[in-house]
């Protein structure tokens, strides 16, 4: 697990951008195969480029999303608000936390073939990337938990291709 509390460097144009697509289909292939994820980031299957793929188009409560997005070298460059709200992860799987985030967000990125991409994101979309661009700066959510006695809670049960059910 201390694979994931490292810095993950950015992707260059040097490095071919058919090998970053066959590791993009890879790391959503994890992604869908593993328990209700929205997102997941290069580091947490110990590749360590500012890689992420998220998709909160299909979470039970319908939410404003941009669909499927894969970003290379994400970056928050304007954030505002703040609210606290509950959160699990691939990575920690037995347990979920209360996380202060910024409730609306300004993103740039790049796709896959290097093209810049820049979104404005709010609510549960804007806290599903900040949660991944932590995974590329050697971050996890319980790192960000106001209280580990307060706000860290054991999952009771987690559910392949569902949603987790938290005390």
């Amino acid at each position: 697990m201390e694979f994931l509390v490292r810095l993950s460097i950015g992707v260059e144009r040097v490095v071919p951008y058919r090998r970053i697509a066959v590791f993009i289909d890879d790391l959503e292939e994890t992604r869908l195969n593993g328990p209700a994820a929205v997102g997941i980031a290069a580091p947490q299957v110990g590749c360590f480029r500012r890689v992420v793929i998220l998709d909160c188009s299909a979470t039970r409560k319908p939410v404003p999303n941009h669909g499927r997005l894969v970003l290379v070298n994400p970056e928050i460059t304007h954030w505002e608000g703040y609210e606290m709200g509950r959160e699990g992860c691939l990575s920690v799987p037995d347990y979920t936390g209360n996380v202060i985030r910024a409730t609306r967000i300004h993103l740039t990125a790049q796709d896959h073939d290097g093209h810049a991409l820049a979104f404005d994101m709010e609510g549960y979309e804007a806290r599903a990337v900040q949660h991944e661009i932590d995974h590329l700066d050697g971050m996890l959510f319980v790192d960000r938990v106001v209280s580990r006695r307060t706000d860290l809670f054991k999952r009771k049960v987690y559910q392949k291709g569902g949603s987790a059910k938290t005390p």
